[in-house]
């Protein structure tokens, strides 16, 4: 499985029955991290101390129902009983139905205050995931490029998706789920000691009993949630790659390889998510039997103390509604501190994203060109990736107003290394880099590279309209200038003979136009922009002479009056450069124009001549 599809993948958190989530990876600093989550929330600190409050008090007026109900259960018994032995004046109705009413009323409040609580906090969740993801795509822009080559998208995509998911379904489902879950156990252990202090003890005798057996449970399924988290990131990569590489897959005869591949890690799938699925289903059935037992244990203490006439009926049905009560709250807890380590995981994972090294700030006083002329000149340049690996040595190179310069060389060389340099992608370690002679390191970014256009080997297109992707070069461009660009890009021609023309959709691949197409509408965004410096990297390396003639030719008309750096492996198109720049090791090892470089028989003439051969040789 290639490197690139495996990065994609993400973490996928399991949820078992009734919200149960096992399995995944737990935070270095759990302590640390909550506070950190709790100070990010501060600004809705009154919200969610609201949301607490009326939690709590939803839960108690809930709690209080049953005690309620008993006193109409004892009123109608006693009326009743006294009905059928002659000694009392029947049922007395009117006393049970203000206690009904009251009991409506307070179920009613628990009802109001639980929505109340429920809308406040989805607010607030949904608030604290916004600001979450809204902070880390501004920390995208201002992360140095060195984060990204070292970061897989993958764990990029994993904390602005899956992590921030976690953390605001935990805010809004599981944080208030505590306050009610320990608000009803404390306010049910009260009920149910002010009923019988007897029967409390007989009731409490359950739970260290239904805590070991749920416990055990948990850390039995725990390994197979786990492995079932592990083979679902297997077979969403495993399709994906498949999917992204389908033409290469078929035109190699992979089918049969990649399906019995895709049952293998399917049948592990299913395997793990059975286990895991039947072991978390078990801890609810053998809950509800060991409950029933408590409750066997109750009704039974319960008969025996009221025909000692030491309780009322009602109590007994109120207490049995409390045992009820008392172990689901309990089961809730347990399981709400798994979901919180994961919780913690996942904030830790998105601040530590939030609190990486950023790029150099900008400059207090930048510089405002009013005109840019497109002087270039390199001074002394000295850069590696690591500060132990110097990859460009006293680079130094003046490029006038207007002239077309080709930087050439072998792979690895440092010629597109230069590039990001200018674009200041990375800082210089040493040296200048001017721009009408200003230090780039005066500019702010993005007034510096609102100065060069680039054409890349690589074309970038997204999943919109043609127009659209060539408005990407000036968002504010109209419709006309728009197709006057694609005109001088030879791009105008072509799409008239698409299904919609300009209107007509790119895939997300932009695989619906050829690379020659895509490669023209890269320039044509280019010259909308009317950059005054070009950079130019491998543009025609990708398509046939044919197409290439055609985007050399609209290539031509971007370079018009204009500044360019023309990065060649062919070197048979950088003939006409104005200056061309022999790299090697990082080195300017020659410079001149082509006739002059291969007369001094050197380094250029070495790596033209042997072009040359090799098409010959290919003839």
């Amino acid at each position: 499985m290639s490197d690139k599809y495996k990065t994609k993948r993400q973490k996928v958190h399991q949820h078992g029955p009734g919200g149960m989530i096992q399995g995944g990876e737990k935070a270095n600093d759990f302590k640390g991290t909550m506070k950190k989550l709790m100070s990010y929330m501060n600004e809705y600190k009154l919200a969610v101390i609201i949301v607490f409050i009326f939690a709590a008090a939803s839960a108690l007026f809930s709690i209080v129902g049953p005690k309620i109900l008993g006193k109409a259960t004892t009123k109608l018994f006693e009326g009743i009983m006294g009905k059928i032995s002659g000694s009392g004046s029947g049922i007395d109705f009117d006393y049970i139905a203000r206690i009904l009413i009251i009991l409506a009323g307070l179920y009613a409040l628990s009802t109001l205050f639980s929505y109340i609580q429920g809308w406040l906090m989805s607010g607030v969740s949904m608030k604290v995931s916004y600001k979450m993801r809204k902070e880390i795509s501004k920390k995208i822009n201002r992360l140095p490029l060195k984060y990204f080559d070292g970061t897989n998208q993958g764990e990029v995509l994993s904390r602005v998706t899956n992590d921030v998911d976690t953390v605001s379904q935990t805010l809004n489902q599981s944080l208030t789920q505590i306050i009610t879950s320990i608000a009803t156990v404390v306010g049910v252990l009260v009920m149910m000691l002010s009923i019988s202090f007897t029967m409390t003890l007989v009731a409490l005798c359950i739970i260290p009993l239904s805590m070991g057996i749920m416990m055990f449970i948990i850390k039995q399924s725990q390994k197979y949630f786990k492995e079932q988290q592990d083979y679902l990131g297997h077979v969403n990569g495993h399709v994906e790659e498949m999917y992204g590489g389908h033409i290469v897959m078929r035109a190699f005869n992979g089918e049969e390889d990649s399906i019995e591949k895709f049952d293998g890690l399917n049948n592990t799938l299913y395997k793990s998510a059975w286990k895991s699925q039947f072991l978390s289903g078990m801890i609810m059935p053998i809950m509800n039997f060991v409950s029933n037992l408590g409750y066997v244990g109750v009704c039974v203490l319960g008969g025996w103390l009221a025909i000692k006439k030491t309780i009322e009926v009602g109590d007994i049905q109120a207490f049995i509604q409390y045992v009820r009560f008392f172990t689901q709250p309990i089961t809730q807890i347990a399981n709400i501190s798994n979901i919180l380590q994961q919780t913690a995981a996942s904030a830790e994972r998105v601040f530590e994203f939030l609190e990486e090294e950023e790029a150099v700030p900008e400059t207090c006083n930048p510089v405002k060109l009013e005109k840019v002329e497109g002087y270039v000149e390199f001074k002394n340049v000295h850069f590696g990736y690591n500060p132990d690996k110097v990859v460009i040595n006293d680079f130094s190179a003046k490029i006038k107003p207007g002239e077309k310069v080709a930087i050439v060389g072998p792979t690895g060389a440092g010629k597109t290394t230069m590039v990001k340099l200018l674009m200041r992608f990375y800082d210089i370690n040493s040296g200048a880099i001017l721009v009408d002679g200003h230090d780039i390191r005066d500019f702010r970014r993005n007034d510096l590279r609102s100065i060069f256009g680039m054409v890349l080997q690589d074309t970038w297109l997204y999943n919109g309209s043609i127009i659209e992707n060539i408005r990407y070069g000036r968002l504010n461009a109209s419709d006309e200038e728009v197709k006057i660009a694609a005109k001088a890009a030879h791009v105008d021609s072509f799409v008239r003979t698409l299904p919609d023309g300009y209107n007509m959709i790119l895939n997300e691949e932009a695989s619906n136009v050829s690379q020659g197409q895509k490669q023209l509408l890269t320039i044509a965004r280019a010259i909308l922009a009317d950059p005054k410096v070009l950079i130019l990297d491998e543009a025609t390396s990708s398509v046939d002479t044919r197409t290439e003639v055609r985007i050399k030719k609209a290539m031509d008309n971007l370079m018009k009056d204009r500044t360019s750096f023309i990065i060649a492996h062919r070197l048979s198109t950088v003939r006409d450069a104005d200056l061309i720049l022999v790299m090697n090791n990082g080195d300017i090892v020659e410079q001149g124009n082509h006739e002059e470089l291969l007369k001094k028989k050197g380094f250029y003439a070495n790596l033209y001549n042997s072009q040359f051969e090799d098409s010959l040789a290919a003839e």
